[in-house]
């Protein structure tokens, strides 16, 4: 039975892969909070992420993608939201201060990057399932990829799948730039970094405002 629909998968597979390697806002907050605050938040803002796809595969298949989709104001209030939370992570990383090494070993004295594994998680959660760039993209894939008569089911193990493969590229990305030496330098320039970071998540929630 499966096997009816693997060409189905592959072709999902590999244009969903694409999509997630491509730097976006799920790809500045992981390596900004590996980078600032260690391995496991890393990788806790990486399984935030792979969850928050869920939400996404969750209305697509329940048809409310499909109702966002022929009602334009719903699509609209989608892009406000999602856009001003990532306008709002954009601007705290714009704010970001230089930090010496040592600062970067006591962030205690830093009210802004104190952080717990579930705060990771649900920053994680949030910038993916805010995002109106995902919501678009899965009514697309769904829409025009995946046929009608595809059972639910096997819809649902797409979606099981995109999950777990967001989730383990960004743990990957967590890993990379959590290494010592990856963030010895960036404790060096991190706030150059971060204000970087900033200034693409403020271009890409402008984008967003700017195509409504």
């Amino acid at each position: 039975m499966y096997s009816n629909y693997l060409s189905e998968f592959l072709a999902l597979a590999m244009i969903h892969f694409l999509a997630v390697v491509a730097p976006g806002p799920d790809f500045a907050v992981t390596i900004r909070q590996s980078v600032r605050f260690g391995r496991m938040i890393g990788i806790c803002t990486a399984l935030g992420i792979g969850a928050g796809i869920s939400v996404h595969v969750l209305y697509t298949l329940l048809g409310v993608g499909a109702l966002m989709h022929t009602t334009p104001w719903l699509l609209t209030v989608a892009k406000v939201v999602g856009g001003a939370y990532i306008l709002y992570l954009g601007v705290s990383l714009l704010r970001s201060k230089p930090k010496t090494v040592a600062e970067g070993n006591n962030d205690a004295n830093e009210p802004f990057v104190e952080q717990t594994m579930l705060k990771a998680f649900t920053t994680g959660f949030l910038t993916n399932a805010s995002n109106p760039k995902a919501t678009l993209f899965f009514l697309a894939i769904f829409t025009t990829l995946i046929s009608a008569t595809t059972p639910l089911k096997i819809q649902a193990l797409y979606g099981v799948w995109m999950c777990f493969v967001n989730a383990l590229w960004f743990v990957i990305v967590a890993l990379f730039f959590s290494s010592a030496r990856v963030r010895l330098l960036f404790m060096r320039m991190g706030h150059w970094f971060e204000r970087t970071m900033g200034v693409v998540l403020i271009l890409f929630a402008g984008r967003l405002i700017l195509s409504m």
